[in-house]
């Protein structure tokens, strides 16, 4: 598997920047699409999205060398360089999320409102960046056997054969999971009038499916004898839980308020 899509000179563009500008790009033009749905200005969404990306990248780099440092503790310079993968998609969100709240706060705009609309587009941003792990041949479970390995397309076994071994897609688990969670994020935005929905919804199935999912990788941030993500997705399902319970009480008193 070669993850250099082409060169450029002695510049190396590697598949996995490709498909993370891609996923950049397309969640954009369906941000745009989606503003209509809660009223919310592109422009300032734009903006949210310019500012945080920079922040995102940075914090999903900076989460993923502390946890790695070291690996990076006699090479700094090398802490640098993501062309190679080594982005923790929680530290990008809590960055990116940090810098979205801090600007809606500061030009005293709705921050749900614009998570609402973002959520779709990040969550299908997620699926395309997991195959850029696929050219890297990173983010996979453990061994399998080839009895295993031959239901799966051709192109998939030939880049889950790491050095003869070949190796559990949990990669391609995560992106179809992701996208489906993107189909039903797009129906909520639609559907449901309720602020927060889309955004909460996102947190909570992405944790769910990336709770499961971090269970069969080898390659787990650890806290101790703790995997981080699954620490993490624990955390974002009771998040979405805590919404639920919130959403189902607001409704009940505002039934009683009205019949009285």
């Amino acid at each position: 598997m070669n993850p250099v899509a082409f060169s450029i000179g002695s510049f190396d563009i590697r598949w996995y920047g490709i498909l993370i500008a891609t996923g950049i790009v397309l969640g954009i033009v369906i941000s745009q699409y989606n503003c209509k749905w809660r009223d919310a200005d592109f422009d300032n969404l734009l903006n949210i999205v310019l500012l945080s990306l920079p922040f995102g990248i940075v914090g999903a780099r900076l989460y993923y060398v502390i946890f790695e440092f070291d690996h990076y503790r006699n090479n700094i310079i090398e802490a640098i360089n993501i062309r190679n993968g080594g982005l923790a998609i929680h530290g990008g969100l809590i960055f990116a999320l940090g810098t979205a709240l801090i600007y809606t706060k500061v030009k005293k705009l709705s921050f749900i409102k614009f998570a609402d609309v973002a959520a779709p587009s990040i969550i299908l941003a997620q699926a395309l960046g997991r195959w850029g792990n696929f050219f890297n041949q990173e983010a996979h479970g453990d061994a399998v056997s080839y009895e295993f390995i031959k239901h799966f397309p051709m192109f998939i076994q030939n880049g889950m054969n790491i050095n003869g071994t070949y190796y559990n897609p949990t990669f391609l688990y995560e992106s179809t999971w992701n996208l489906l969670v993107f189909v039903i994020l797009m129906v909520i935005l639609r559907k449901s009038k309720v602020n927060g929905a889309a955004f909460f919804t996102y947190i909570g199935l992405y944790s769910i499916g990336r709770f499961i999912i971090e269970g069969m990788r080898t390659d787990s941030l650890m806290l101790g004898s703790i995997r981080m993500a699954q620490l993490v997705s624990l955390s974002g399902v009771v998040l979405w839980i805590v919404f639920i319970g919130l959403s189902y009480y607001k409704r009940v008193i505002k039934r009683k308020v009205c019949k009285e």
